[in-house]
Formats: structure tokens, sequence, C-alpha cells
């Protein structure tokens, strides 16, 4: 096994608020606290530790995080680093994903893995403190098409079936089709008959919150990795005095609209904050909150409060009332020790409109970290790249792009007319010089006839790269073939496939290559060689 690393700003894939956040640029100076680097975490410790009632949320965490791990079993390490969330020299480094079925996209992993490597990195660092790896389970989301399938090569495996509501609360039934499709996929592989168990096992429980936390501590026991459920009466209780603010001032929208007000445009908004940015949780569904003329509505349900019964409802039955994207982070550094969040890059971008409401709200604003992101790609794929003359590197192009690479570097004609367009120029820039002397439209008459001639050249370029395609047309397949393979769908390969079909080759030991290949603290995309 062997890495190889690229940086960000050099691949299409990440967009340009998040190269100029890697590169600490002045544009995006304003939106964050302490850019991740060992040194600030000091000052990070430091401020959190003087969190308001930060003590009083510790014990309710550990008291909450307890009940949720009642059931779990093998957990020692787990049930260490819970305890450990008492002591004021613990502190977190929190992740969160979908509960997609049975992970979704293999950057699930990529996300846990750098939060747990951190703390290790930290507590070299830092001996005198404790770092606690969290994966927070987005159990109030609502989106079940978003996370009811997986991808296992060109397979979709879709969990088919009706769902509204908190997707956490979601019943697991009706998962045998699935697994029965998996099984088949998987055939004789060695790890078949592991993973098989696993989602068996993951899906007996009795909701996709328990499932996902089974799964995810079956993969990350050995690491004392804590995942928290946060649809949880104990913990909303830790928010009544936030939510309250919400459904009064709409802090969040206003601080939200302020930072936005500001906004670079070359940076695209990631999410734009509603006039109250919390929701009405019940089994079935969840409502959006709108205020109107004093009253509180629910959009979707005939319901109608006063601004002193809503209140009374929040005292009452917080678990009600659930967070909405703008509002879950204030939510987490409530009630967590955290010191940072991790993230790929459209979470870290709605994280960078924050900071302006967090400030508002006095709770320290975490530091900021991009997930790490890799490629997977085994030795027979290497070898091909070897054989066609190429590097991982080359196949992050776009597909016509890597054509072209691919001909310009096969071809025994030259096939950039570069030479010949600069060559045609010095001849017009004389014949510009003769028609100074002479009249206007003659010189009108020399600015056509260059136009003429550049875009025939082009043409002709064009038309000659096209030929030198067709001759060269088994390199270019057999390229576009590992790029297909390892970019489906033009897409990083961690947004489409699932750990499943590399789990089903190699194991446990996929999770040890990662946690061995993945740095959080460098700002690099890593090629993993199988």
């Amino acid at each position: 096994m062997s890495t190889s690393k690229i940086p960000y700003q050099r691949l299409r894939y990440f967009s340009n608020l998040i190269k100029d956040y890697l590169d600490q640029k002045d544009s995006v100076s304003s939106l964050y606290h302490r850019f991740p680097n060992l040194e600030n975490f000091k000052d990070q410790i430091n401020e959190k530790s003087k969190q308001h009632n930060l003590s009083t949320q510790r014990q309710v965490l550990k008291n909450a995080l307890v009940d949720q791990y009642k059931t779990i079993k093998d957990a020692d390490a787990t049930l260490e680093n819970i305890s450990l969330l008492e002591d004021e020299k613990t502190f977190t480094i929190t992740t969160g994903h979908q509960l997609n079925l049975f992970t979704g996209p293999l950057y699930f992993l990529y996300k846990i893995i750098s939060t747990i490597n951190l703390c290790k990195t930290l507590s070299e660092e830092y001996p005198e403190n404790n770092f606690v790896p969290v994966y927070w389970m987005a159990t109030e989301d609502h989106d079940f098409d978003e996370i009811k399938y997986f991808n296992f090569g060109e397979r979709k495996l879709v969990y088919d079936r009706q769902s509204s509501g908190a997707v956490g609360r979601l019943e697991t039934n009706g998962l045998d089709q699935v697994r029965e499709q998996l099984q088949l996929l998987l055939g004789s592989s060695r790890h078949a008959a592991d993973l098989i168990q696993l989602f068996t096992d993951s899906y007996k429980e009795n909701n996709l919150a328990n499932a996902t936390r089974f799964l995810a501590h079956e993969l990350f026991k050995n690491d004392g990795l804590v995942i928290i459920d946060a649809d949880d009466v104990k913990l909303k209780q830790l928010a009544i005095p936030f939510f309250k603010t919400e459904l009064q001032h709409q802090e969040s929208y206003k601080q939200v609209s302020k930072t936005l007000e500001n906004w670079n445009a070359n940076y695209k908004v990631q999410v734009n904050p509603r006039e109250i940015n919390l929701f009405y949780l019940t089994d079935n569904d969840r409502y959006r909150i709108i205020k109107k003329d004093g009253q509180f509505f629910l959009d979707g349900n005939d319901q109608v409060f006063s601004q002193k019964e809503i209140l009374q409802e929040l005292k009452m039955h917080p678990e009600r009332f659930s967070p909405n994207v703008i509002m879950r982070p204030l939510y987490q550094e409530i009630i967590l020790p955290n010191l940072c969040y991790i993230g790929g890059g459209g979470e870290i971008a709605y994280w960078l409109e924050l900071k302006d409401y967090f400030e508002s709200q006095e709770i320290p604003f975490p530091v900021l970290l991009l997930r790490n992101s890799a490629l997977l790609i085994d030795s027979k794929q290497l070898g091909k790249l070897k054989k066609l003359d190429l590097i991982p590197e080359d196949l992050f192009q776009k597909s016509f792009e890597l054509e072209v690479q691919i001909v310009n570097k096969v071809s025994e004609i030259e096939i950039d007319f570069a030479s010949q367009k600069e060559f045609l120029k010095k001849q017009f820039e004389e014949l510009y010089t003769v028609a100074q002397q002479t009249d206007p439209s003659f010189k009108g008459a020399v600015g056509a006839q260059e136009r003429k001639q550049i875009k025939g050249l082009e043409h002709l370029e064009k038309r000659l790269l096209k030929a030198q395609k067709h001759k060269w047309s088994d390199h270019t397949s057999r390229a576009l073939k590992i790029q297909h393979e390892l970019f489906p769908s033009d897409s990083l390969q961690e947004r489409q496939a699932n750990f499943s079909y590399y789990y089903k080759d190699y194991g446990p030991e996929l999770l040890d290559i990662l946690k061995d290949s993945l740095n959080p603290l460098e700002f690099d995309f890593t090629v993993i060689e199988l």
C-alpha cells in the first residue's frame, strides 16, 4: 500500500470558497474564527473551557449517551470516552452525517476516520487533555430520498418505501430485498459473509437511528467513537433558551442575513436562512414553523400557536422542536464540549455563514476542518495507467481534456498550431503598418482577414485533433474506461461508491489502510493504492 497527494487547489471538484479557505485568503478571513492548524487548538481549548454552563451540559450529555448505549455490546472504549466527558479536560472533535443506507457513500468512512485521527494527533500534542471523536447522526433530517440507497459498482440498491418525518424514527422493516440483492452482488468474495451479517444485525434494530449507531459502532468500536442521537429530550432541554430566542427574535435570520449581505460574489451561498430556523417535530411529520401577525403556524398543518402557547409547548416538550441546517450547528456546540467540526466542502461552506450568529449567542465558534478526501485505486488499474503513460492525477480532468492530453502525447504529428498562429499574427502586423498609412477602411479589411485566417487555422486544428483521436482511439478508450471506473458519473469515487465494494475483498484491513493513509491536517487529496 502506498499513497500520493494532490493539492485540492489543482482539482476541479472543490469550490473557490473552499480553496480560498485552505489558502487562508483575506476574502474568507472574516468568516471563520481559527484556522485548523495544531497550534490554534490551544486557544480553542481555552475559549471552550469558559463556555457558560459547560459543566452542567457535560453531565447531561454523559447521562444521555449512557442511556443511548444501553443495548450496545463490546463498547468498552466508547463507554470510557463517554465517562471522560464529565471531565473539564475532555473535549470532542465532531463530524456529522445522514443515516444513509449501509453508510451510503465512501466519504462516510473518511469523515469518521478524519475525526479519529485528529483526536490521536491532538492527544499527542496536548497530553494533559482528553479528545473524544464524535459522530453526530442526522436523525432529525426528513429527506428520505437522499438516504434510502447505496451504490455497489454499477448497481443501485434502494430501500423502496414511503417515509415522512424524522428519518431516525423510521422503522427498519422491509429491507430483506436489499439484503438479498447485496448477497447476490457479493457472490463468493472473501468477506461477503461478514458484510451480510453486518447488514442483517444492523437493520434488526427497531429504527434507522439505532441501526446506524449499531453499524457505525461495529466498524469503529475499537476507536472509542461516540455516536450521538441529538433527538433526545434531555439534550433538547439544554437548548430551550436558544430555541426560545429563535422563536421570539429570529436572531439566526438576522445574523446570517447580515453575513450574506457582505458575501463575496465569487462564492456560492450554500444555504439561505428562513425567518424561523426551527421545525415542529412529531413521530410522523416535520413541519416548518412560520410566524405571522404574532402567531405561529405549522406549514402543512392546521395547528396555530400564540406566542405564549408555543413557548409553553417548548418548555413542556422541547423534543418537539428540531433545528434546521442553520440552527443545528449551534445546537451541537451548545451540548458538546466541542473544539472542531469536520465536514465536506458543502458543509464547511454553510458553517462559514454562521460565525456572526454564534457570536450573537455567545457560543464559541469551532475550528472548521475539511475532511480528508481520497481515491482508492488497485494495482491492476495503476498498471493500466502506467502502460498509457498516465498518472492518477490525469484522471481528475474532464474526459475531453484527458483525450486531448493522450493524443498530444502519443501523436507523431504536432497538433497545436500555436506557432502557426503566432507567425500569422506577425505577418498581419506588417499589414497593419501599411494600413495606418492608407484609408481607415483598409485597416478594417486587414482585421477581418486576420480573424478569418486565425479561425481557419483553429478549424484545421480541430479537424486534425479529431483525426488523431480516431487514429489513437484504442489509447483514449482504455483511458476513459479507467476514468469511468474511478470517477463514476464524472463524480469523485467517494461520492458514489459504497464501502462494501472494497470491504468484500479487504475486510477490516480496509479501515486500517484508511487510518494509516489519511492525515486530517494535511490539506491534500489522497490517492491510495490498495
